[in-house]
């Protein structure tokens, strides 16, 4: 059985259902991410486009930049997906908005060159400069 992950905003008036991640999530920590969320990092998963199901209502969607695409909450503003027009089969799922959001555990530290200067993670993960390399 694929495992299905589940998440909602603050308010819980937008909920989702989603596959498992593709890959591992990250903590990312692009200027774009920290505006959007209104904090000094994110941490996304990204799961298949296909699989991301609204069970209640459907969240705003925001072109944040070139080609880029962030959904939130109307009622609470709770950030909740990030997307790419070049990544168009995948969608990055903010990993705070899951229920059981503890169960993803990123695995390193993207977008470091534009972290604050007081933002510097000590727990020995993995941090990019830009986006994490591709094997």
């Amino acid at each position: 059985m694929e495992l299905t992950l589940i998440g909602r905003c603050l308010c819980g008036h937008v909920q989702y259902r989603c596959g498992a991640p593709l890959a591992p999530a990250t903590f990312c920590h692009c200027e774009s991410c920290r505006r959007a969320a209104g904090a000094h990092v994110v941490a996304w998963v990204t799961v298949s486009a296909d699989t991301l199901v609204f069970t209640a209502a459907k969240p705003v969607e925001f072109n944040s930049s070139r080609r880029v695409f962030r959904s939130f909450c109307a009622r609470c503003g709770t950030g909740l997906t990030y997307r790419r027009e070049e990544r168009a089969a995948e969608v990055d799922i903010s990993v705070s908005s899951l229920e059981r959001p503890a169960d993803i555990v990123p695995i390193d530290h993207i977008y470091m060159e534009d972290a604050l200067p007081w933002d510097r993670p000590g727990e020995g993960l993995p941090q990019y400069p830009k986006t994490r390399p591709v094997d």
